[in-house]
């Protein structure tokens, strides 16, 4: 079987759309890599694929060899140059790092998500972003491979449409799991449709009949570990949200597959131009949900415009720009930034480039605009994981990825119970 390589199976689960489980997918990824793990991400997401746009691979191509298909190598494993001073302030998720023994972590309240800008912790707003000065002279570690999967490499265009009924879903999903040549990897990752329909329970079904009962090399770690090492679940803090992804965790007691953790996605915003903080979509709800089905809280992720540059534009995060205030005007007349991005001004007197910036790569509509260049042609050079260690959620998931590992290697993945 095609997954006799991989060591630990990790399923993205949410039984809601649009909650960010391709980008949670993605920066586990790149942080598992940043710590040195080797990883593959198998995105099963048929009808809506988004990873190869995340990791600014969407011209790649799948490699047919004897027995299967060879997997789109994102990076290698290799030692990195030593990452520029961060910009960014410390995003803290509130949690310990040691859970009980039940699996949850006991955080601070919901309204404690902190960002520490020098010695300075404020848990109802945030600060202004300022440069961490302290050099990066530390020896880099080698970090791990990168490989990816998706159906999208095997589209003819971006926009083709997947019009399937759920038997060839199944299949597909099937062969994915059977077909696909893995090269040894410490993770695979499995960003998942929301839902809890065809292939949630074609992924659950194959998993728990063919993987291996315990990994594929010899573990000094007495537990025989299983391969299917369990499944995370993404959520936003909102009620509505919160009731779809609980059907989530329901589906997992009912199939069997243990819980590693929860992460509340999209908790709260903080503004680059003035470091204010805002909860957009409320805060604290994926904690209680945790809480009520005993399993560990990993952390909260706020929301963060310089992640979405980085995978659309290719463009390494700065925080601490300079932005002009609402209203602000130019000596044309037309009001520089009011909160949107169909300004159409250039930028000439904005010399760090943080204004218009998405206008000046022909993304704003100006006059003189012309789509002559695709996205990948248009994106920075430089490896994703080399420019992801620059962007504010990087700590963050560092220590989610950390609580992930440690969930993983001590076997308290929670088989959890039905929840009204």
């Amino acid at each position: 079987m095609s997954l006799d390589n991989v060591k630990n199976i990790l399923l993205i689960l949410s039984g809601k759309g649009g909650v960010g489980k391709s980008s949670i997918t993605t920066q586990l990824a790149l942080s598992l890599s940043l710590a040195g793990h080797s990883v593959g991400i198998l995105d099963i997401d048929l009808t809506g694929p988004s990873i190869p746009r995340l990791l600014g691979i969407e011209s790649a191509k799948v490699k047919q060899a004897p027995g299967g298909w060879l997997p789109v190598e994102v990076h290698p494993s290799q030692i990195l140059p030593p990452a520029p001073a961060p910009t960014f302030p410390t995003v803290s998720s509130s949690t310990p790092s040691n859970g009980t023994s039940n699996g949850t972590d006991h955080a601070s309240p919901p309204n404690s998500t902190t960002i520490t800008n020098g010695n300075r912790t404020d848990n109802e707003s945030a600060t202004t972003p300022t440069t961490n000065d302290t050099p990066q002279s530390q020896p880099q570690p080698k970090i791990g491979s990168l490989h990816a999967m998706s159906l999208a490499f095997l589209l003819t265009t971006r926009s083709s449409a997947i019009v399937w009924r759920g038997p060839k879903k199944t299949a597909m999903v099937r062969q994915f799991l059977t077909s696909v040549l893995w090269p040894p990897l410490d993770y695979l990752l499995i960003d998942t449709p929301p839902g809890t329909s065809d292939e949630h329970i074609a992924l659950a079904e194959t998993l728990l009949k063919s993987v291996s009962p315990s990994p594929p090399t010899h573990s000094t770690n007495p537990r025989q570990e299983q391969q299917l090492s369990g499944a995370l679940i993404v959520t936003t803090p909102q009620a509505i949200a919160i009731s779809d992804v609980r059907k989530e965790l329901n589906f997992c007691a009912k199939v069997g597959v243990k819980v590693v953790g929860v992460v509340e996605n999209m908790s709260g915003y903080v503004c680059e131009c003035c470091g204010v903080g805002t909860n957009l979509f409320s805060k604290g709800g994926g904690e209680v949900m945790s809480g009520e089905f005993a399993v560990r809280f990993l952390g909260r992720v706020p929301l963060d415009g310089q992640w979405g540059r980085l995978v659309e534009e290719g463009r390494r995060p700065v925080y601490g720009g300079v932005v002009k205030k609402v209203g602000e005007r130019d000596g044309g007349g037309e009001s520089v930034h009011d909160g949107t991005d169909n300004d159409n001004d250039n930028d000439d007197d904005d010399p760090m480039g943080i204004v218009n910036e998405r206008d000046a790569e022909g993304n704003g509509g100006g006059p003189d605009d012309e789509e002559t260049e695709t996205d990948e042609q248009r994106r920075e050079e430089g490896l994703l994981v080399d420019k992801y260690r620059s962007c504010s959620l990087r700590p963050l998931f560092e220590d989610i990825a950390r609580k992930v590992v440690e969930t993983v290697e001590n076997g308290t993945a929670v088989t959890v119970g039905g929840a009204s």
